[in-house]
């Protein structure tokens, strides 16, 4: 009975000891699941990473190319504007100068008129035409006289050239002649009127 106790006490060892492998090779498997899970969940990561990584730098290239196109943009804006202003100033005035043109006519007819005019009279009346056109041209233009008729004496549009008592207490601080006649663009003043004042 011994021999048999004994073989089934190493029968027993040996179920136990295969057990014991079949149990390690079970959790060495399932280790190997969780490390094999993992290292597939690290590379799903990986991609994942990856796939981002390359999206933002497509949209860095992206934004780097609108960035030069819209500099480059901007150059030419520069000088574009910088030519065109160039252009203006050169040319800006030839439409103004243009309304001019029939003035500076009128005044060579006039000139030939009067070598060859007996009567004085009708070139006064010319020259006082080529005046009031003149004036049309200017104020067509935005070009206006500063009016000084009893007006009150401002620095802003006058120049004192001379100060005379006044005869009136109304008159005193008032304009009571104009020497020269002051003109406005628009509210710019473009020459102050030469003043007498009354004191």
């Amino acid at each position: 009975m011994d021999s048999k106790k004994k073989q089934e006490e190493e029968a027993q060892a040996n179920a136990a000891e295969e057990l014991n492998e079949a149990s390690s090779e079970a959790a060495q498997a399932a280790e190997g699941d969780e490390t094999g899970q993992a290292a597939g969940e690290a590379a799903g990561e990986d991609d994942d990473v990856k796939a981002r990584l390359d999206e933002a730098l497509r949209q860095i290239d992206e934004l780097k190319d609108k960035y030069l196109r819209l500099h480059a943009e901007f150059d030419n804006y520069k000088k574009r504007t910088v030519k065109e202003k160039a252009e203006l100033i050169r040319n800006g005035g030839a439409s103004t100068l243009q309304t001019f043109l029939p003035v500076v006519d009128d005044i060579e007819r006039a000139l030939d008129a009067m070598d060859k005019a007996d009567d004085i009279k009708a070139v006064v009346d010319g020259i006082r035409l080529i005046s009031d056109k003149f004036n049309q041209v200017l104020n067509k233009n935005g070009v206006v006289p500063i009016d000084t008729t009893d007006a009150p004496f401002d620095t802003d549009y006058h120049e004192a050239i001379s100060m005379v008592p006044a005869e009136t207490e109304e008159q005193k601080g008032k304009v009571v002649a104009c020497v020269q006649t002051g003109y406005k663009l628009n509210d710019k003043v473009l020459r102050h009127a030469k003043v007498v004042v009354a004191q």
